[in-house]
């Protein structure tokens, strides 16, 4: 007979923010003092207790890069390699302010194409399996 318990749900939960300028996608490079320093990715962080994706995507975009977004929809989920499910969130930027990487976390904020995200050897690769499924027509933006 078949074990029918199920796997274990993620305990960690994480959002993406998937920002565009046209055929650019607001990227970031990672502060040094953080996990993956140094690493190209898109911007992100965890779910706090009691808070929504969308509130999270939200919450992230301001701590990181002092950006205002209106989050518009789900459009990916992957759970990384250590387990953490992420919900990858396309947001629009609100106004034309401009943005301001947070001092410990972000050491760098890029507007790169897909394919120049894809040819950048540090980019994470959670982040490259999303824009592969982007250039494929598997995730619409």
């Amino acid at each position: 007979m078949a074990d029918t318990q199920h796997a274990a749900a993620p305990k960690k939960r994480g959002v993406v923010a998937v920002a565009r300028r046209g055929e650019l996608f607001l990227a970031i490079r990672r502060g040094a003092k953080v996990a993956a320093p140094g690493r190209l990715c898109f911007p992100g962080g965890h779910i706090e207790p009691g808070e929504a994706e969308h509130e999270a995507v939200a919450r992230e975009c301001m701590e990181e890069l002092a950006a205002t977004v209106e989050p518009c929809e789900c459009v990916w989920r992957s759970v990384t390699s250590w387990g953490t499910s992420l919900a990858w969130w396309s947001v629009a930027v609100v106004g034309e302010s401009e943005l301001v990487p947070h001092p410990v976390e972000v050491a760098e904020i890029l507007w790169l194409s897909a394919e120049e995200m894809i040819r950048e050897p540090t980019l994470l690769e959670g982040n490259r399996t999303f824009l592969e499924a982007v250039l494929s027509g598997e995730v619409r933006l």
